[in-house]
Formats: structure tokens, sequence, C-alpha cells
């Protein structure tokens, strides 16, 4: 159906078909030309990443992350159920075994107690996934995984431009992964980037990156000639999607501030309902009081309702009026693949969660009227005053 709300709606920046076109009159479509180089260097000098490489995808990135984990027999990665599939995908491809633990009800991120308790001597890798662009509690899980010899692979995939306590996510962990998707807040319709803060793993990656050969080493006159030296694939991004993301990286600020303001319009619309506690709007870790403060980056707007009957309802009475409103994550372990592949025990936040949560239109154009609209939607289902 047509949305007069829908729940995305893909954004222009400005330049995108223009640098689109100088990518094309320069001759190199294909990958790792100027756009690429511009773009790895406004995320390696903006948010203090060591080596940031393009990828097609932010589930490229995560496969490649788990290749540069080295899994042996038995090894096992710690990530939450309440997550999308490529976070747990990528890993269970790499050999490793998913241990799915639960998530808190504040943030919905990773739930640092059960990561501990989750931990055993085959635990080679912990996989914080930052929901909704509020990071994860870094501190506690970084001095977990430095106990066990376990590295950090940050899932930033909605994480971009936020930050946890003053550090950008994905500049914390010895890898993370981006997302560049047209439902995230910086977006080229599809593209990721491998975020590498340990410098002893540059190297593989790159060859990991380019079908396991060193061409990048080629093409930096390193070597007379490349040839295949491990294991890989096509994994670098598209020159014509790196010059259209450019253009959206360019303007971080501007889309990081016009994100703040409609969720700023969104809370201030339905204060009312949360002071009724009809619904429990999103956590803003800037309320948290820690020093130096952590930021979101608005990623999602969601609202989480009594139970699921109480959710259905809504999205229902909401799509009566032309508004689209999105539901998420079924929990891995609740899935034929998770039951089959990951080791779990009782999630009971998780599966809470995904059976109440509802996410509202959140996207670059949004207007004040719209969320006016969204508001008026939600407060007539519940029959209580909207905000004035």
């Amino acid at each position: 159906m047509g949305w007069a709300i829908p729940f995305n709606k893909p954004y222009l920046a400005g330049n995108e078909l223009h640098y689109v076109a100088e990518a094309i009159a320069r001759g190199n479509a294909s990958c790792d030309g100027d756009f690429t180089a511009a773009c790895s260097r406004i995320l390696e000098e903006r948010f203090g990443i060591g080596r940031a490489l393009m990828t097609t995808s932010c589930t490229s990135a995560l496969e490649i992350a788990a290749l540069l984990c080295g899994f042996e027999d038995g090894d096992e990665v710690i990530l939450p159920s309440f997550t999308f599939v490529s976070t747990a995908c990528a890993f269970a491809r790499a050999g490793a075994r998913p241990v799915f633990v639960d998530v808190r009800p504040d943030t919905l991120n990773l739930d640092e107690a059960r990561v501990a308790e989750a931990m055993n001597d085959r635990t080679r890798a912990i996989v914080p996934v930052h929901y909704a662009g509020v990071g994860c509690e870094m501190g506690a899980l970084r001095s977990l995984a430095d106990e066990a010899g376990a590295l950090i692979v940050e899932d930033a995939a909605q994480g971009v431009n936020a930050t946890h306590q003053g550090r950008y996510l994905g500049a914390i962990g010895q890898l993370a992964a981006y997302s560049f998707h047209e439902t995230k807040n910086y977006a080229c319709g599809q593209g990721g980037a491998l975020c590498i803060n340990d410098p002893a793993l540059v190297d593989r990656a790159e060859v990991l990156r380019e079908r396991g050969t060193d061409r990048s080493r080629f093409m930096r006159g390193e070597v007379e000639q490349y040839t295949w030296v491990d294991l890989g694939s096509a994994y670098a991004q598209s020159e014509l999607l790196c010059a259209y993301l450019l253009a959206q990286l360019e303007k971080l600020e501007d889309i990081a501030a016009r994100r703040a303001r409609i969720a700023g319009w969104y809370r201030e619309q339905l204060a009312p309902l949360a002071d009724r506690g009809l619904v429990t709007l999103p956590h803003d870790p800037a309320e948290d009081g820690a020093e130096p403060a952590s930021r979101t980056n608005h990623h999602l707007f969601y609202l989480l309702l009594e139970d699921l009957e109480t959710r259905g309802a809504l999205e229902r009475s909401l799509a009566d009026r032309g508004i689209q409103a999105v539901r998420h994550y079924i929990p891995l372990h609740q899935s034929e693949a998770g039951r089959d592949l990951g080791r779990f025990g009782p999630l009971p936040v998780s599966e809470d969660v995904s059976a109440r949560i509802l996410r509202l239109p959140m996207f670059n154009e949004l207007t004040e009227s719209e969320v006016v609209q969204v508001a008026r939607g939600v407060a007539e289902h519940f029959r209580v005053p909207a905000a004035a």
C-alpha cells in the first residue's frame, strides 16, 4: 500500500548525483578510487578509527571481522539474541558457535552481567550491538574481553556518529562494522565499512577484502604483481556507491542535528502517553549523567507497549491512518538456525521486548507536522489527549 507517512524514505544530502557522475567521468566505477579513499578518510579522521575499509555491506564487514578472529573448532562468540541475523551468521560461517545472551531492559543492548555469566575458556570474541545508536557499556565489556583474551567486534550498523562516554562507536573495539544501507542515517543504498583499530589486523583485512589477494599492496607499489595469498571474497564497495555516500558523510553533523530535532519532537509529543504509562520511550544516554557524556545518533524512535496484543492493535490503528510503523526482531535463539547453531539459556528480556516493540517513522526529511500526525495517531488510539 502507499503510505501517507512511510517508515523510511531515502534522503539526498545534495551532491550525490554530481559525485556519481564525476566518478563515471573519471573512468573508475568499480572500487578503490578517489571517492572510496575520501569516505575512508572521513571515517578515520572524524571518528578516530585506525583504518576504515569500505565494504559492500555491514554484513560483509562482519564476515571479514569474523575471519580475522581466527576461530578454531569449539570456539565461541558472545552476542545478543535481539539483533539482525547478520550479527550471528557472519561468525557461524567463520566456524564459531554463537552464544546468545540477553539484553538490558533500558537500552536493549547487550547485558554485560549476562555476558560475564556466559563466558568460558572457549570465548574468543564479544560482539556488542549498539541498538538504535545507543552505545553498549563498552568499559565493562572491554574489561571482560581483555581478561579472557577475547576480541571486541562492535556491530555498529546503527551506530555511525554516536558516542559512548566521549568515544565514537566503531573506534572502541579491535574491530567494528558500519552500515550505510538506505535505512540508515547516512546511506548509499547498500554499503558498509570495516573499522580496524588493531594495526596488526590491517594487512590480512586488506587481503580478505580483495578476494584473498595482495592487490592492495600492488596498488601501493609494494609488489610488482598481485596473487592469491589467503581466503577472501569481493568485499570492496563500488566507487559509485562511495561517491553517493561521500555526499552524505560531508553532511554528518547537519544530518545528526536534523535527527536530534525529530527525536525531540517525538519526545515532546509523546510525553503525555509516557507519563500515563501507556508507552515507554527510547533510552537517551545523554540523561545518564556520565562524564564524558554519551550521545545517540537517533537512528530509531520506537515505543515499547504493554504487551503483544497492544502492540498489534496500535500497529493496525496507525496503518489505518496511513502511517507505517514496523516491528522487529524475532530473537535469534527462537529461529531454526539459532536453535541448531547456538548456545543459550533463558532470555526473558529479549523475548519480552520483541513482543512489545514498535518502531515509528524516522527518516531525515520527516517534518514536525508529520511527527505531530504520528503522535496524534498514537494518542487517538489510546483515547487520550495529544500534546498541545
